[in-house]
């Protein structure tokens, strides 16, 4: 399989009991959709089995100076849609093997007006307009009620800034993104909804993963590149124009996540690792 390994790893426990052991050394997990495969030199791939079902493939190997693994959601084929993405099985596979901090990709829409395609987005807040998708670990006793006041870590956005200051990129460090369930995309209707409630910018991925992130203490931020205009704002939108600015952005996204990465500090100062210390009811 072209110098990869394929491996599964089992014997789980309840997520509440501390059954992580770290399977592998990477701590930092990117998670992006096709045509970010290639960041990773020497990639191995291997599979999670979890109490969810079995991970997709993950690639785990260096980038830059940096050991890390890369979750394609979508699979390596992009053969997933959003709604059918096995959120719960990818975020507990990635604790599972030892991950602290994740790193998410997305493909958005601008809502806000004063974005232009091209543009990277790291967003603060999120609103989540999904519909099927389960968004907790905690269905069962006890009782959990997460803190989302801060739902993207604000030590990594500020990693992500930094960079994105450091190499010139025009970007927008906060906004709102709204999460929907595709695979359609949304209507011009759906979209002013949107704006008059304070989204910027629209996706089909954000959500649960932020959430089911937190409940498990990992440490997680997004970065968007806006793919298009929302719907009602450009007259009509399509898969190639989206398929298109994933190609420009895929460039800078690298070296974006390369220089925030190498940039990372080891101990984590945030307070995602005890996320679930008052939670408990």
């Amino acid at each position: 399989m072209n110098n990869r390994t394929f491996t599964i790893l089992s014997g789980y426990r309840s997520p509440r009991e501390l059954g992580f052991e770290t399977l592998h050394h990477e701590k930092i997990a990117i998670i992006g959709g096709t045509g970010l495969e290639p960041l990773l030199e020497s990639p191995k791939q291997f599979k999670v089995r979890t109490p969810y079902g079995i991970s997709p493939p993950i690639l785990r190997g260096t980038f830059g100076n940096c050991s890390v693994v890369f979750l394609p959601r979508h699979g390596l084929k992009h053969e997933v849609p959003p709604h059918k993405i096995n959120y719960r099985a990818d975020m507990w596979s990635l604790k599972k093997i030892g991950v602290e901090r994740v790193i998410s990709t997305n493909a958005v829409g601008a809502i806000n007006e004063k974005y232009s395609v091209g543009d990277l987005v790291i967003p603060s807040d999120i609103i989540d307009f999904t519909k099927s998708r389960i968004t907790t670990f905690h269905d069962k006793a006890p009782v959990i009620h997460v803190d989302m006041t801060t739902p993207y870590c604000p030590e990594l956005r500020e990693f992500l800034s930094s960079s994105l200051k450091k190499l010139g990129q025009q970007h927008w460090s906060g906004g709102v993104i709204a999460a929907t369930e595709g695979p359609r995309f949304e209507t011009p209707a759906e979209i002013r909804m949107m704006r008059s409630v304070g989204c910027d910018i629209v996706g089909m991925t954000g959500a649960p993963e932020v959430f089911l992130a937190r409940e498990l203490e990992m440490c997680y931020a997004a970065i968007g590149f806006v793919s298009n205009m929302a719907a009602g704002i450009q007259s009509r939108l399509t898969v190639e124009e989206v398929v298109a600015a994933a190609r420009q952005s895929t460039p800078i996204i690298r070296r974006v996540l390369e220089d925030s990465i190498s940039s990372i500090l080891k101990e984590r100062k945030c307070s995602c690792s005890k996320a679930l210390e008052h939670a408990k009811m």
